[in-house]
């Protein structure tokens, strides 16, 4: 019978230590949420990384460096 309260007793330390696991997880993902909420919104909501460009085809930028001017 020893060796059944010993399982027991694991069994009992890995499922509070999941629940701990899953609620420090749902502690960051309320962190992270209202983290975001608080973040100024880019000016028309466009990423900064991405505007003005284009979508489709873009010019090869160096294409016309070997090209000799027209007279």
């Amino acid at each position: 019978m020893a060796n059944r309260t010993k399982v027991t007793q694991q069994k009992r330390a890995r499922e509070r230590a999941k629940q701990e696991r899953q609620q420090e997880k749902t502690r960051r993902r309320e962190e992270a949420k209202t983290r975001k909420s608080n973040e100024p919104q880019h000016a028309g909501g466009e990423d900064p990384d991405i505007a003005g460009i284009i979508p489709g085809p873009q010019p090869h930028p160096w294409a016309d460096e070997d090209v000799e001017p027209e007279e």
